[in-house]
């Protein structure tokens, strides 16, 4: 009935998809299987993409050839670049979108792609020999053989779903929760843990106030994902913003003795920074209220998506806690919030390449690795799917370095340290986060995935092009000369003092107050230059011209790193023979197997004079 894959992908979420698309686009055969063929790519939380760091990291996927930036601008109801006020690299794209249309535009995309077939059905375990897995079994008792398998399984795997004191089995509401993978798993020698997350209620939003509540519109000169010709959302739905208060507060603590959280029903962490509201009113216990994000689920719908009001507390607690935010007075309620616990894998057992240590041509890819977050999970079923077709194809790994992209940290986050809560991205973690923008992903990205062949020869060149451009506007502000008399009102008018003499433009371009843009009223070739150029080429221009000596320093340290970064560990290598190691330092080494001096380095536990005893012994 079916033949052998190049590639079994487990579970259509974020990560399953883009592992599916990418491997299929490089030439493997890929049987993606999903329980449910109704709820590929459905986003299970909140309806939108992006935000800080998240948004750099779906501008990665895209540049190196993956879909959620495209499916995102398809499905786009609004859009917004956060932290304007801060520097470039903090800048984050992030897009509301329509629910169903985002799964829709998932599927469309998906069955367009010729490599890809589909089953419906539980994979209920792996099929292995000599350490290595061939195929999948399914819970109807089928055997499907494959040369690699990717395993994405999200939420689902012994998916337990907390309401009050109500728990049931389930991997998302209305779907049952995928058993035996985990339990096969552990026998075959991996470490198994438990997490959880949660999600808030949906209401009817016909039956709120808005006159109540502040209205949060997005930018007037909208933005997208892709750097691909994907189309700018002319319409916009709105979104609002809405608090709690002690009457709030006070309703849902009549909860706690019925919450699952404080009860110690629930084992798993939950992701720090994305907190139930019981957690919040809880931990601080000082602030009065807490801010609630009205969103939209989509054009057509009117569900609406109650963000920040996460909850497990029982259903009726819920309701009437909801009904004391102002304008969710008469609120009507389509389902309660809940809580998930599932199983997931620590990381630290897999390669960089997401390839499992204990078994060969296995992967994992998203929640199952303990991280939280669409995008996060989508760039790991990107990397993941790239990595599989090239293992069963003898082609070179692919492994990004922190100094290159944000999926590179994140990677090298999991693997090289481990999590034990929900890992989620911020550009903190991100060292080199001025190098690491969202503007720049395609100049970074582009040739790796046109080098994979995701990546078509045109849009390399638009991407090289780009490059140039930029580079002949910065050149043109170096060379150009403007004097005091042509300049001085217009600096007068910025804020910024007058010149005393003639100087370069690039000098202006380089002030804080002074746009590119703002002169090109002071000097008509710059003028007649830049209306050659689209906005694009002329922000790069602008960020290189005022950052310059930013990034030199930063790529300096790059090239320091880089020496430490290019010393690979022999993977057999011996540590126990190394007695000047720490103890600590030498059950790490052991363990994670790091492939880089680097990589050692940022081990914790591993310090900087274990790291001196390993540099001496290499260099012998």
């Amino acid at each position: 009935m079916f033949k052998q894959y190049d590639v079994i992908v487990v579970g259509a979420g974020h990560a399953g998809c883009e592992a599916a698309a990418a491997a299929a686009n490089m030439g493997s055969s890929v049987l993606l299987i999903t329980m449910n063929m109704g709820t590929i790519a459905q986003m299970s939380c909140n309806p939108a993409m992006g935000g800080v760091a998240k948004g750099q990291i779906v501008r990665e996927i895209d540049a190196l050839g993956g879909y959620s930036g495209i499916i995102t601008d398809k499905s786009t109801i609004q859009f917004r670049m956060l932290n304007l006020s801060k520097g470039p690299a903090m800048w984050s794209p992030r897009a509301q979108t329509d629910r169903m249309r985002f799964a829709e535009e998932w599927r469309l995309a998906l069955e367009q792609t010729p490599n890809v077939d589909f089953w419906q059905d539980m994979v209920s375990g792996l099929l292995v020999k000599n350490n290595t897995v061939v195929g999948v079994r399914t819970s109807i008792g089928v055997e499907i053989e494959a040369k690699a398998v990717v395993l994405t399984n999200g939420t689902f795997l012994n998916g337990l779903i907390h309401i009050g004191e109500k728990r049931f089995g389930g991997g998302r509401t209305g779907e049952k929760a995928a058993t035996g993978l985990t339990e096969q798993l552990v026998e075959l020698g991996f470490e198994a843990g438990r997490m959880k997350t949660g999600t808030p209620p949906r209401v009817d939003g016909r039956s709120l106030n808005y006159s109540v509540m502040e209205e949060q519109w997005g930018d007037e000169n909208r933005g997208k994902f892709s750097y691909t010709d994907t189309p700018v959302t002319q319409d916009q739905r709105c979104c609002w913003i809405t608090y709690t208060n002690t009457a709030v507060h006070e309703t849902l603590k009549e909860g706690f003795e019925k919450s699952p959280m404080f009860t110690g029903r629930i084992k798993g962490l939950g992701p720090r920074y994305c907190p139930s509201i019981e957690d919040k009113i809880n931990r601080f216990a000082e602030r009065d209220r807490h801010q609630i994000f009205v969103e939209p689920e989509g054009w057509n719908t009117v569900e609406i998506y109650v963000n920040g009001f996460s909850t497990s507390l029982p259903e009726d607690v819920q309701y009437r806690a909801l009904t004391q935010i102002p304008g969710f007075e008469n609120a009507k309620m389509f389902r309660p919030g809940y809580a998930i616990e599932y199983d997931y894998f620590p990381p630290m057992q897999l390669n960089l390449t997401l390839e499992t240590k204990l078994i060969s041509n296995l992967f994992f890819a998203g929640q199952i690795n303990g991280t939280t977050g669409y995008e996060e999970a989508g760039s790991q079923g990107l990397i993941a799917g790239i990595n599989a077709h090239n293992k069963v194809h003898d082609k070179h790994e692919l492994i990004l370095k922190r100094s290159e992209s944000y999926i590179g940290v994140l990677i090298d986050d999991l693997v090289t340290k481990g999590t034990e809560e929900p890992y989620r991205m911020f550009t903190s973690r991100a060292e080199h986060r001025l190098l690491l923008r969202q503007d720049n992903a395609d100049i970074r990205l582009s040739p790796i995935g046109h080098e994979l062949g995701l990546i078509s020869d045109e849009r390399l060149e638009k991407v090289n092009k780009k490059i140039k451009d930029s580079d002949d506007i910065v050149a043109f502000t170096r060379q150009k000369s403007i004097s005091q008399s042509e300049v001085n009102g217009l600096l007068e008018e910025l804020g910024t003092s007058p010149l005393a003499q003639g100087v370069k433009l690039h000098a202006l371009v380089s002030r804080p107050q002074v746009t590119i843009n703002d002169l090109r009223k002071a000097d008509t070739q710059l003028d007649e230059l830049l209306s050659n150029y689209d906005t694009e080429t002329i922000e790069q221009a602008e960020i290189k011209i005022k950052y310059e000596s930013y990034f030199e320093k930063e790529m300096d340290i790059v090239e320091r790193m880089k020496k430490m970064e290019d010393r690979n560990i022999d993977p057999d290598f011996n540590y126990q023979t190394l007695v000047s190691l720490s103890k600590e330092a030498r059950e790490k080494l052991i363990r994670i197997k790091p492939k880089t001096l680097g990589q050692a380095s940022r081990i914790s536990g591993v310090s900087p004079s274990d790291i001196s005893v390993l540099m001496v012994h290499m260099s012998r």
